[in-house]
């Protein structure tokens, strides 16, 4: 056995317990369920996905998000086919809806600072940074 790729381990495990020690611990790493979810239009406290709300925001170890918000309350399609919904049924389900997934960064304490959103069910044309507020 060559000594070369034990000091190459040696030195990878080093050096990785050395970052390990000095980057801050990740605390939004797991999955939140959301409580309530409000807007504030010209003062206005707006529930933004009705009474019930229902969603799931999902932060990973490698930086990833992925968040999925709805209103309990959208009826259900008559056709049970989502691509066979009417234009009432439509609207309704994508206005008060929302999915979204891209990665997040987290600041010296290892809090949420920051997110960029790679794909939405919303796209507003911008490849602007959007900031997650839970």
């Amino acid at each position: 056995m060559s000594i070369r790729p034990i000091i190459l381990a040696l030195a990878l495990s080093i050096s990785s317990s050395a970052f390990a020690q000095t980057a801050p611990e990740n605390q939004v790493v797991g999955t939140w369920r959301m409580m309530s979810a409000t807007i504030d239009p010209g003062g206005k406290n707006i529930s933004a996905y009705g009474e019930k709300p229902n969603g799931l925001l999902v932060f990973t170890p490698d930086m990833h998000f992925v968040e999925v918000l709805t209103d309990a309350g959208i009826p259900r399609f008559a056709s049970k086919a989502r691509g066979a919904g009417t234009d009432d049924e439509n609207r309704m389900a994508m206005s008060r809806s929302i999915g979204f997934f891209g990665t997040y960064t987290v600041d010296e304490k290892g809090e949420l600072s920051g997110n960029r959103v790679e794909g939405a069910t919303f796209r507003t044309g911008s490849a602007a940074c959007e900031r997650v507020m839970i």
